[in-house]
C-alpha cells in the first residue's frame, strides 16, 4: 500500500471517541497515526496498519521537482 505523510485515512474500526478518520504522522516499518476526532496518537506495525485501513481519504500532494 502506498502511504505518505499527512494522508488522511479511514480505518475499519472506530476509535472510542467515535471517529474513523486518522492522519498519518510517520511512515516506515511502523506507522504513526493521529485520530482526527480527539488527537490521540498511536503507532502500529506497518502490516497491521495496512490491514486496518479501509480507504485513503485525502492524499498529500507531492511538490514538483
Amino acid at each position: 500500500m502506498d502511504l505518505h505523510l499527512h494522508d488522511h485515512v479511514e480505518l475499519k474500526k472506530p476509535h472510542p471517541c467515535g471517529s474513523t478518520q486518522w492522519e498519518i504522522l510517520r511512515v516506515g516499518m511502523d506507522i504513526k497515526l493521529r485520530c482526527l476526532g480527539c488527537g490521540h496518537e498511536l503507532m502500529l506495525p506497518r502490516s497491521k496498519a495496512e490491514k486496518s485501513i479501509r480507504k485513503i481519504l485525502t492524499r498529500e500532494e507531492e511538490p514538483n521537482r
